[in-house]
């Protein structure tokens, strides 16, 4: 599994994308940080916290990542080296496994830069009150969290067709389903709202930005990222079959 890792990584930085992805994700989130007007402005929010960049990643992530895991299996697919791959003394898990976590490394180093923010924010905070050091610590643990539940559903979206756009199309749509559609149903309905929130991904990263890790929320985390991957896994083993 070490080798295939160590491939997607070479993959991901041997050609333009990987230094595309982090340029892209850590220039959006410069302009709607610091530059463009509005909800997501630091400057102009009043607070010197870091919740408007933990508001806006997740919504960048929710396109990027996609965009980094729909050729992960589809490109395969489409070039036949598929089955090259199956003959590899890899079992099914070690092969998801190494696509997998190609993806989130590549997306964690992405979000790295992004602690230069909170030196530079903390620097700000005035005298009298103190920069919120602990929601800042549990909404970066919550956003690896989310990063490993986009990247798993990318990965598996991106077996469901040998064409890289409509796997991103298709991780995209889930990706925005488990972030914001639980939701968006709980506030149709009044009686159960609560209880069809928590099965969102928003509800439990919103969790874990109030500073304090909860095991529910990790085990949701881990769930559903276990649940991508294995159904990954099903899935090459029809193609495999």
């Amino acid at each position: 599994m070490k080798a295939l890792l160590l491939r997607e990584i070479k993959s991901f930085f041997g050609s333009p994308i990987g230094y595309l992805v982090i340029a892209i994700f850590l220039l959006l989130n410069g302009l709607f940080l610091w530059v463009f007007d509005g909800e997501f402005n630091i400057l102009n929010s009043g607070f010197a916290d870091m919740s408007p960049f933990f508001k806006l990643a997740p919504w960048i992530l929710i396109f990027l990542i996609p965009a980094v895991t729909m050729k992960s299996f589809s490109d395969e697919k489409k070039q036949g080296t598929l089955e090259l791959l199956f003959t590899k003394p890899l079992s099914l898990w070690e092969i998801v496994n190494g696509k997998f976590l190609g993806a989130f490394i590549l997306i964690i180093i992405a979000i790295l830069p992004t602690l230069v923010y909170v030196f530079l924010i903390s620097d700000y905070t005035l005298a009298q009150n103190e920069f919120d050091y602990g929601s800042t610590i549990g909404s970066y643990f919550g956003l690896l969290f989310l990063i490993a539940g986009y990247t798993s559903i990318g990965v598996f979206t991106s077996t469901l067709s040998d064409n890289q756009i409509v796997a991103f199309i298709i991780a995209v749509f889930l990706c925005f389903f488990f972030y914001f559609g639980f939701d968006g149903l709980a506030n149709l309905f009044g009686t159960f709202n609560t209880i069809i929130a928590s099965l969102g991904m928003d509800f439990h990263f919103k969790s874990m930005g109030r500073g304090v890790i909860d095991t529910r929320d990790i085990v949701y985390f881990i769930s559903i990222t276990v649940l991508f991957l294995a159904a990954t896994v099903y899935q090459l083993k029809s193609l495999k079959a």
